[in-house]
């Protein structure tokens, strides 16, 4: 799912996707590994209204197919996007959600281009271009970072992890919000887990234990499953969709550590977009559903994703998916040359005549100092859209 994806323009090699750091063995683990291939879903009788619609320019790219055993399916025909009535859902912008971090993670401090991270027992430097302003803390506490990420300084690049004390193991546990998962040290500085989201996933914890009811929650891009795992603890259905075989495997060591192995959780191995596409021709509905697509991938017969041309209809297929009482449609997009109001008007065309609210804006991350209670800045991760009913 952070292609979080932040990241500078110029496309990326092919079979690679914006957030390939999101992929590899490990990023699932950060192995320094390959990179995911394009898109890779890390790091969705069908509803129609009786209106006019347009040709999409979408031949259904597999932005992830990647090495995995993925069930055969026949190209899926262009499915036009519809041109939708009504009135506008209400807005509420901007809306920044900040997170100070949770569990295992908090951000310690930020600046000259670099950010400093507690995971777990380990601290953590990596690069973070939106940290425009100076150090707060002194360059010893930097220095001794247990581990440092060099290399590329695009978020697309490959490079290598330093350890100035001492070797560490590729992986190493992590817990948030209930949850227990592996941290890994992944060749595109990742380490399996984006914990902007921790807002998202709070909302959606608290969306499924006060419902009254299980939820149906779709996770579209699940990347390591960590939103997939605190979905299911709360109670909710799940299913999960990458199209990285790796990842979906990184995802299910997640669920045996979080003692969830009996959680109703479908891991799918497959292109998000095919994937979307066959459930509203079934007829298949969710109450929650959680988006994170790349900013560009290609797939392994040539298929392309670009977040700019594709985007409308995967979100006009969401809409067909979310069931009469749902309980929203989340979207984060990273590394996109855009503000939050293009995909906030986005989010609002998409859902024109179903009322409720769609509320944008960027996740932020607050620093916390060395002891996790100081608060610092905020560090501005990503952009976000989430229509909620009301």
């Amino acid at each position: 799912m952070k292609n979080k994806e932040r990241r500078p323009g110029g496309k990326p090699p092919a079979g690679t996707t914006a957030r390939a750091d999101r992929a590899q063995g490990g990023k699932p683990g950060g192995k320094p590994a390959k990179a995911k291939p394009a898109g890779a879903n890390y790091d969705r009788p069908p509803r129609r209204d009786d209106q006019k619609s347009r040709p999409a320019k979408l031949s259904a790219p597999s932005y992830n197919a990647r090495d995995a055993q993925v069930e055969t399916v026949a190209t899926e025909p262009v499915r036009p996007l519809m041109l939708r009535s009504g009135e506008r859902p209400a807005e509420r912008v901007p809306l920044i959600l900040e997170s100070s971090g949770a569990g295992d993670f908090h951000l310690i401090d930020s600046g000259d281009g670099l950010k400093l991270e507690q995971y777990g027992p380990y601290r953590i430097v990596r690069p973070e271009a939106q940290a425009l302003w100076p150090r707060a803390l002194p360059a010893h506490v930097w220095d001794n970072a247990t581990a440092i990420f060099t290399g590329d300084t695009d978020e697309d690049g490959m490079g290598r992890w330093r350890f100035p004390s001492e070797a560490l193991g590729e992986t190493w546990p992590l817990s948030l919000l209930g949850v227990d998962f592996l941290g890994r040290f992944t060749a595109f500085r990742h380490v399996g887990v984006f914990p902007e989201q921790i807002a998202h996933w709070a909302w959606m914890k608290s969306q499924i234990e006060q419902a009254g009811r299980p939820l149906k929650v779709l996770n579209l891009f699940g990347y390591t499953g960590v939103a997939s795992l605190v979905a299911a603890a709360a109670g909710a259905e799940v299913t999960h969709v990458d199209a990285s075989k790796k990842a979906i495997g990184w995802a299910r060591e997640n669920q045996s550590l979080s003692r969830l192995d009996k959680a109703p959780i479908r891991w799918i191995c497959e292109d998000a977009m095919k994937f979307i596409l066959r459930e509203e021709r079934r007829g298949n509905q969710y109450d929650i559903i959680l988006t994170d697509p790349p900013k560009f991938g290609r797939g392994p017969n040539g298929e392309v994703w670009h977040l700019f041309e594709h985007l409308p209809l995967m979100l006009d297929i969401c809409r067909e998916l979310l069931s009469p009482k749902a309980h929203g449609l989340v979207l984060t997009a990273y590394s996109i040359r855009a503000s939050f109001y293009s995909i906030h008007e986005l989010m609002r065309e998409t859902m024109r005549g179903k009322r409720g609210l769609v509320e944008s804006g960027e996740l932020v991350i607050r620093e916390a100092g060395l002891d996790g209670k100081t608060p610092g800045r905020a560090l501005s991760t990503s952009l976000f859209s989430r229509w909620v009913p009301k």
